[in-house]
């Protein structure tokens, strides 16, 4: 029963305050609007955002996702969370931990790292498969936000 961790880097030339803004303190907002195909809506059930709050993603295919805030900095650009309901998880996943963190980068943009953690159920035996897709998924979110910003240079500004 050991957890499985991931971590990866991506350079963006997204400053970090406009990529923190766009994909994590409006992701209410921004999500629904950039990848509409995906994100129908974001809904804080408990909290006021911050840390200890829970969402819910509500996806366009139907399904859903619950998370919980573990902590929010928006003076370093940093964002722990914790996915432990919805369509991310299978039979053998107990929830997923994702850190994130967006630094300066000397061109102007941003080094951004990601941190992955998954939680086994029970005696479940989980390896980098069990996992990959879910973080991918969410890889795949950052970088949707990204190419927004790109073509949208005052979004977020």
């Amino acid at each position: 029963m050991s957890v499985v961790t991931f971590s990866g880097n991506h350079d963006s030339p997204i400053a970090p305050a406009r990529l923190f803004k766009a994909s994590i303190t409006d992701s209410k907002n921004s999500m629904p609007k950039i990848v509409p195909e995906h994100v129908k809506s974001i809904d804080t059930i408990e909290g006021s955002g911050g840390a200890g709050s829970v969402k819910q993603i509500n996806l366009v295919q139907g399904g859903y996702l619950k998370l919980k805030v573990e902590a929010l900095d928006e003076s370093s650009f940093t964002y722990t969370y914790s996915i432990f309901e919805g369509e991310a998880l299978t039979d053998k996943i107990e929830k997923m931990q994702f850190e994130i963190k967006f630094e300066p980068s000397s061109d102007g943009g941003s080094k951004c790292t990601m941190n992955t953690k998954c939680f086994p159920k029970g005696g479940a035996e989980l390896n980098e498969d069990n996992c990959k897709a879910a973080k991918d998924k969410v890889l795949g979110l950052y970088k949707a936000v990204e190419n927004y910003l790109v073509q949208n240079k005052d979004a977020y500004a």
